[in-house]
């Protein structure tokens, strides 16, 4: 690490031009190639996934997105009015003539019965696109929904649905990552006092996170990648990458206070700091990377997106930043210590203030204290008992949204299950599998649950039927609805014929996708909680030390995963704060919630316990290490903290449900991590602990190898000596080595 300190310091303008180009090749290529993100939550050999094969080979007109137009009279007025059939059929024809549209369903001819309610109040038309959602242009989506609202009046209200609808709807990215990046630009200025060093941790990220996301959208184009997760490696980014930046700016500060050289100083903190920064970003990458094992397409492209933003965040940081550094000089103090520095010379930097008083107090009350967090963290985690993992839709979209309203016209005309209904997909290999289709609608109509049934439609072997169940497709009873059919319904239906039918669907969909991630998870979470304690223990040399941070770990998901179900399902102020309505959490949350989290987490146990493991081994004195480790590094971490909180929080402001909940959950758990349990439930059970915590096997503690995280720093210039008074019942005459 010193000796790339050394190269990144000597040839600056080489790293920061490098960068520049990097960022600029990467942003022409984006441009040229254009993204290629989908949203296919598709698994090969479940029922929903060979339901979608055998309909897209059968019926491949159908492979555009289809979206909804619907209409709702106000008062005692009739979509049957010749007003408003001639309003609607006259706006439906130009719609049908606009670019992208390959056809449109009128409920007022005959391909269109059944689109208008008993009490004719409400209709709808279908219209389907010529390609997929996510190749529709934003343009054609905006002019079809332009078209359609430009009918209204008189009584007459028109809203939309759709997946191409909803793009339009969706809010600016951008603005949060302004409100992020101010929020953190004020701590960081409060941190320092210094302009210049404000601004340094800021552009290091957003060069670093710019980088990830030109390189996100290429590689859209090898592998299947989400279209949220460019916006989620920025979230990830931004956050880790401020946070990074953070601890190495810091330490050079303190190596300049001391009275090193400018390149001295970033040279010992990115051979210091910049080492923790490495390890601390390596095990979110391996946490995140962690979902290769659940073998999902979906998640491995979320996987690699979010791990390469994190990659390039880090390389940033002990690249860039140093570069920065020797180029703003002195300046990364500010005047008020230059001006110190000048006059006094480098003086001993003493841990006064809350933070030593807040090291003392837990010393003295760590039962008490060690009670009371657990407690907090008991209870936010309870609402967790009850996560239902489903999909959200456009039910769960803001109230004043088109796609909500539409939504809720079309459940309130038409019943509920008409905005998820399962579509039954037969594979006819004979003439009696026929004649058993023919025979299934009836049964399927007596089935509890089901409001209505289409006749079955065949194009050549495969048959297609929708059941429109008499719930809303998020709903528990629409899950068991599918589980019957599978297990009871369908399987009677095929007895002694050679029909094999499958139950696809949106609804159908989701559930698969959550059965397999609920099925693979315990093995997920083991193989992260296992590999991010054998670091720890190569690391820090101790059994207690892995056991307590995995244990913490949980507590952290856990805690953070009941604020997210007490917002999002239970709808707890989920209106209020502009999130719509309560439904359940995304399947995919907990598992992409889990890697990020934990590679978090384990930043903040890596940053705390390196200084009290550097003290344990200068003093054995379980109780200084733990006063001294928390008295220097807790108000570097909850500055943070803070940082990444402020900018998780602000991406619920960017439109988007599912980006909106891991702000909130990464937030929640960052907020729990720092404030709850690395500056007050680690501390206090490591002071129950005393010795015990740095207890290895002799046996093993020969077999294992050597690694060090964070070596001491190089002596510094004769300071003028300064007893250290670290509040408690010991204290030391000696300079506490500077940390992160």
């Amino acid at each position: 690490m010193a000796a790339l300190a050394r190269w990144c310091l000597r040839r600056r303008l080489t790293v920061v031009l490098l960068w520049i180009v990097a960022l600029a090749g990467l942003a022409a290529g984006a441009a040229l190639a254009g993204s290629a993100y989908s949203n296919d939550y598709g698994i090969p050999g479940t029922e929903s996934g060979r339901a979608t094969a055998l309909l897209e080979q059968a019926f491949p007109h159908q492979a555009g997105d289809s979206d909804t137009i619907v209409w709702h009279t106000d008062g005692t007025g009739s979509v049957r009015a010749d007003g408003v059939e001639q309003r609607m059929t006259r706006t439906l024809d130009r719609i049908a003539k606009l670019p992208g549209v390959a056809s449109v369903t009128n409920p007022y001819s005959p391909e269109g019965a059944g689109r208008i309610s008993h009490d004719g109040r409400t209709a709808y038309a279908d219209v389907t696109f010529g390609s997929a959602a996510d190749d529709i242009g934003a343009g054609q989506a905006k002019a079809v929904v332009d078209t359609a609202k430009a009918a209204e009046g008189g009584g007459l209200r028109v809203e939309l649905g759709g997946t191409a609808v909803a793009a339009t709807e969706s809010g600016s990215a951008h603005l949060s990552e302004l409100i992020g990046i101010g929020v953190a630009a004020v701590v960081l200025l409060l941190a320092f006092g210094s302009f210049a060093a404000m601004c340094l941790p800021i552009a290091t990220a957003l060069m670093g996170v710019g980088t990830a996301y030109m390189g996100i959208e290429l590689l859209g184009h090898v592998m299947t990648v989400a279209d949220f997760a460019p916006m989620l490696g920025m979230l990830i980014g931004l956050g880790v990458g401020i946070d990074y930046a953070l601890f190495i700016v810091t330490r050079h500060r303190r190596g300049l206070k001391r009275g090193l050289s400018v390149r001295d100083a970033a040279e010992q903190a990115v051979s210091t700091t910049g080492r923790a920064v490495v390890f601390a970003g390596g095990t979110v990458c391996v946490a995140l990377l962690g979902m290769l094992i659940l073998q999902l397409s979906f998640l491995n492209g979320v996987a690699v997106a979010a791990a390469l933003t994190v990659m390039l965040t880090v390389a940033a940081s002990i690249t860039l930043l140093p570069a920065l550094l020797s180029m703003i000089g002195m300046k990364a103090l500010s005047r008020r210590e230059r001006r110190r520095l000048t006059e006094h010379g480098p003086q001993p930097e003493v841990p006064t203030g809350l933070a030593a008083r807040w090291s003392a107090f837990v010393e003295r009350h760590p039962k008490l204290l060690g009670s009371l967090a657990a407690a907090v963290m008991l209870v936010l985690a309870l609402p967790t008992l009850s996560l239902h993992l489903g999909t959200s839709d456009q039910g769960n979209n803001p109230a004043a949204s088109t796609t909500r309203q539409a939504y809720e016209l079309l459940a309130d005309g038409f019943g509920p299950g008409t905005n998820g209904p399962l579509t039954l997909v037969a594979d006819l290999q004979g003439a009696d599998a026929r004649l058993a289709l023919d025979q299934l609608p009836q049964t399927l109509r007596d089935t509890p649950g089901v409001a209505s049934v289409t006749s079955a439609t065949v194009s050549g072997d495969t048959g297609v039927i929708t059941v429109v169940p008499d719930t809303a497709p998020q709903s528990r009873d629409t899950s068991e609805l599918v589980n019957r059919l599978r297990d009871d319904v369908l399987p009677q239906a095929e007895d002694g014929s050679s029909l094999q039918v499958y139950v696809g669907g949106p609804t159908a969909s989701y559930d698969d996708f959550a059965s397999v991630i609920i099925g693979k998870l315990p093995l997920f979470i083991g193989a992260v909680v296992g590999l991010g304690c054998l670091l720890l223990l190569l690391a820090f040399r101790s059994i207690g030390i892995p056991l307590k941070a995995a244990a913490m770990n949980v507590a952290a998901v856990a805690s953070s995963f009941g604020i997210v179900v007490a917002i999002f399902q239970w709808g707890w102020g989920s209106e209020f704060l502009g999130l719509g309505a309560a439904g359940p959490i995304e399947p995919f949350l907990p598992v992409i919630m889990v890697s990020v989290l934990f590679g978090l987490s384990m930043d903040y146990q890596v940053f705390l316990v390196s200084r009290m493991y550097e003290e344990w081994l200068e003093t054995k004195d379980n109780r200084r290490a733990v006063r001294v480790g928390l008295a220097e590094t807790s108000r570097v971490i909850n500055s943070a903290a803070v940082i990444m909180i402020a900018v998780f929080l602000a991406f619920v402001l960017s439109g988007d449900r599912v980006i909106a909940m891991f702000g909130i959950g990464l937030a929640a758990a960052v907020a729990l991590d720092a404030f709850i349990l690395r500056t007050l439930l680690v501390p206090a059970l490591m002071h129950m602990l005393g010795g015990a915590n740095w207890w290895l096997p002799g046996w093993l503690d020969r077999r294992l190898p050597r690694i060090s995280i964070e070596p001491p720093a190089a002596p510094a210039p004769a300071l003028a000596p300064a007893p250290v008074q670290l509040p408690g019942p010991r204290t030391a005459e000696r300079e506490p080595t500077p940390t992160s």
